[in-house]
């Protein structure tokens, strides 16, 4: 993954010092696809900082001004030219248009650079900021999926399944201009 740069942001690998950034908000994550990422200690951010500098899929959304972390993307490539996307942004830094300007960023660049076919993305239906950012995206629902998949227990351990969307855009759909920052 390169660096890639916007008006306001710096999308880049994670690195070791992201760590204290991470686990602010990845210690009580707000949607509950992310419950399994949860981070109990700093040590563990860290070591998750680490982990995900050494690979393309998950990229680091900075601030352009202090290079702090203010939250995440993620693009998991499925062969030969499909990726599942996806964000984590720290709620503290919500309501700013960051998200809307990295996942611009980020999609310009799969289907220019990585030569992406089709981008999608699952969102729980009661999601309805990442389901606004879709839209604003101009990725167009695709389907409901039913009791799709339980991230949570309730409290006698029985999961909680998920209603969850689906969300996507083709490269020939894509308009960077159609988004908009």
């Amino acid at each position: 993954m390169i660096d890639i740069r916007t008006d306001r942001l710096i999308l880049r690998r994670f690195r070791p010092d992201d760590a204290a950034d991470l686990f602010a908000y990845l210690h009580r994550p707000r949607a509950r696809c992310f419950q399994s990422g949860r981070l109990d200690t700093p040590a563990d951010a860290e070591a998750e900082a680490v982990r995900r500098g050494r690979d393309d899929e998950h990229v680091a959304v900075c601030l352009a001004a202090s290079d702090r972390l203010i939250g995440d993307l993620f693009c998991l490539p499925e062969p030969p030219d499909t990726f599942s996307v996806g964000w984590n942004f720290n709620a503290a830094y919500g309501g700013a248009g960051y998200a809307l300007e990295a996942a611009t960023a980020l999609f310009g660049y799969l289907f220019s650079e990585r030569r992406a076919r089709r981008l999608y993305a699952y969102v729980e239906e009661d999601n309805a900021a990442s389901r606004r950012l879709c839209e604003a995206l101009t990725m167009r629902p695709e389907g409901l999926f039913r009791e799709f998949i339980s991230f949570v227990d309730d409290d006698r351990g029985n999961p909680i399944f998920e209603n969850t969307m689906q969300y996507a855009i083709l490269r020939r759909e894509w308009s960077p201009l159609s988004s908009r920052v």
